[in-house]
């Protein structure tokens, strides 16, 4: 069931068009990535979607209704857009405070979260003195004070090291696996492959893919890179079956258009040996700059 609906959503500011007719759905339970350069209109399609700012046209709902329409949306949708939300003059422990009287939640989960993000050492210091990824991590303690259903982020590794990037996407992953819904922002594919179910692309205000990860690459040519001692008979039997196959030395094939599997399968039952293997994976770095480069072809891909 869809929990997020966007629908010909768009967004104009004088003549810049920030967000254009955007439509893609999120489904109950998933963690999807919502990607783009920056300046793709990631964060204005957020800010419609909480109701920050007004659509020129189109809708964004949660659960069938405007954000302001939600009964207690506090407990439905916990949001992170500013890593700087919270008063630099305030600790820790006294901004949760203030946010668990607002979403009318017991003092006693203040404590919780502090413990789930690692800022319990930290409870006392002002928020002023915190660092970007601390302050990360102050904002999904407070998105996540009041147990909702979904969770919104905008760049919420922005800070992070790699330590604590790998704790956000274990985090995303539990939270998804508890039956709640993620969608989150970045500019960088490779820091959300590892944690979501699927991806919505955006790329100057438009839509250019919504797919998973595997229909992402499945177009993408994978090269196996294979060392035999029989390399001339390995190479007639692929491209018997379709390979594409380039000698690059007298023991040694680059092949594409088939598997590993496939490749290894057929060497075996023309008992044929491999001494070496080597598949060079699919960077989906370079998909990713691929589809957001060339903005001119947006409607073809579509």
């Amino acid at each position: 069931m869809a929990v997020i609906e966007l629908h010909d959503l768009t967004k104009r500011f004088g003549g810049l068009v920030a967000v254009d007719h955007l439509s893609f759905e999120v489904e109950s339970g998933q963690v999807v990535g919502f990607l783009g350069p920056n300046g793709a209109g990631k964060t204005t399609t957020l800010r419609m979607l909480l109701g920050l700012a007004t659509p020129t046209e189109g809708s964004a709902t949660i659960n069938g209704r405007l954000y302001q329409e939600l009964d207690q949306p506090l407990h439905i949708v916990g949001a992170v857009l500013d890593a700087s939300e919270a008063h630099p003059g305030r600790t820790a422990r006294n901004h949760l405070r203030i946010q668990a009287t607002l979403g009318e939640v017991s003092p006693s989960k203040i404590d919780e979260m502090l413990d789930l993000v690692d800022l319990t050492s930290a409870a006392e210091r002002r928020v002023g003195e915190f660092s970007l990824g601390m302050r990360q991590r102050l904002g999904l303690a407070t998105a996540l004070l009041t147990e909702p259903e979904i969770l919104i982020l905008d760049e919420p590794a922005n800070g992070l090291d790699p330590e604590g990037v790998h704790w956000l996407r274990q985090l995303l992953r539990n939270l998804a696996a508890e039956g709640r819904t993620v969608l989150v922002s970045s500019h960088v594919l490779g820091e959300v492959a590892h944690t979501v179910d699927s991806v919505v692309i955006l790329d100057r205000g438009r839509l250019v893919t919504h797919s998973t990860l595997d229909e992402l690459t499945a177009g993408s040519a994978q090269v196996v890179r294979i060392r035999t001692p029989k390399a001339g008979e390995l190479r007639l039997a692929l491209e018997a079956e379709g390979a594409h196959v380039q000698p690059v030395a007298s023991d040694s094939l680059e092949i594409s258009g088939a598997s590993p599997e496939q490749i290894g399968n057929l060497a075996a039952k023309r008992s044929i040996p491999i001494f070496g293997s080597v598949t060079e994976a699919t960077d989906l770095e370079d998909i990713f700059l691929n589809l957001t480069t060339h903005t001119d072809s947006i409607e073809a891909r579509q």
